[in-house]
């Protein structure tokens, strides 16, 4: 051990992917969520994703000083193609006041948490409080958690589901039938799905990267949730859909304008994005209004460190008052400098 250093006041803790399974739920993590876009803040505190690559391996990183919490800090998502591609995710959190490492957190199941639960509080910004009518497009783990972080914030009317393998669709559909006070169908095209939906959850990646859902078959007044495309080569939304919105909210403005593929595609088809963006943080501190019956609202996210760190600290405060999780027998050195 360096002597010009100090020991941490507390060892960090280590969490599982077990032990996140354990301590996670949907009202929770929603809960961190909203609590973070809610507080006053920038985007320097959460800058964007910092990328490191060669043919054979990536690195990516996502930082986040969140305005709101005790601790700051990173998720780290390493891949590789030696051996197929095989990825691993690290969540490392810090304290606040003295830099000491708290925890080191498991972030394969954080991710798909928060996502979903990020998703959730934007879409109850830019739909009406009444039983709605939801069409999903895709039917895997995305479309599944994200209907179920629904249920926690919106009504449900109808959902239908399309899926292009038909025993997904049915399988979804008989999953949800009911489960949430509504009734779930299998329908036999995106397009049968989303028209006359109040809320159109857009949950499947195209093979082709070519959208997966068509201006036209947008209501004048239809929500709709985007989460798909985030990189500058994928597609969702065309840009037809993306020119009659009244506004896109998104969970960070400088990744989705000029990060994900709808937005960059938008732009050279001649729409003014900046104009439509507005950020949820915004929205949720009451800077910008949304009428959410009238119009277009588009909700679309690409992610962030914000969402990893914030949910990790919630879970770790739980780890901690439950006794879950393995304290390390040794830290990491904190200097004075």
């Amino acid at each position: 051990m360096s002597t010009n250093g100090e020991l941490p006041t507390k060892l960090p803790l280590f969490l599982t992917d077990a032990d996140v399974a354990s301590l996670s739920d949907w009202a929770g993590a929603i809960e961190a969520i909203r609590t973070a876009y809610k507080a006053p803040g920038d985007e320097a505190g959460t800058p964007g994703r910092i990328f490191a690559q060669t043919p054979r391996e990536w690195l990516r990183i996502m930082p986040s000083v969140p305005p709101s919490g005790q601790l700051f800090g990173a998720k780290s998502i390493a891949g590789s193609f030696a051996d197929g591609l095989r990825v691993s995710y690290l969540i490392s959190l810090f304290d606040k006041d003295t830099a000491d490492l708290v925890a080191l957190v498991d972030g394969n199941r954080v991710t798909g948490l928060r996502t979903a639960a990020t998703t959730a509080v934007g879409t109850s910004t830019i739909v009406p409080q009444r039983p709605l009518i939801v069409g999903v497009i895709g039917s895997g783990f995305e479309a599944r958690s994200h209907l179920t972080a629904f249920s926690h914030l919106l009504e449900f009317a109808d959902i239908r589901v399309f899926s292009p393998t038909p025993a997904n669709r049915d399988a979804f559909a008989a999953e949800f039938d009911g489960a949430f006070g509504a009734p779930a169908r299998a329908v036999g095209s995106a397009r049968e799905a989303a028209e006359g939906a109040d809320l159109i959850l857009c949950a499947a990646r195209s093979r082709d990267e070519s959208p997966t859902l068509q201006a036209e078959w947008v209501g004048p007044n239809a929500a709709v949730v985007s989460i798909g495309s985030t990189t500058p080569a994928q597609r969702e939304l065309p840009a037809e859909l993306i020119a009659r919105a009244a506004v896109v909210v998104v969970d960070t403005r400088d990744e989705v304008v000029h990060g994900s593929g709808d937005m960059i595609a938008a732009r050279a088809h001649g729409v003014d994005v900046d104009s439509l963006v507005v950020t949820l943080n915004d929205v949720l501190t009451g800077e910008t209004k949304i009428d959410a019956a009238q119009g277009i609202r588009i909700y679309k996210s690409t992610g962030s460190g914000l969402q990893d760190i914030v949910v990790a600290e919630m879970l770790v405060d739980r780890a901690r008052a439950e006794g879950i999780g393995t304290v390390l027998p040794v830290g990491i050195v904190t200097s004075r400098k």
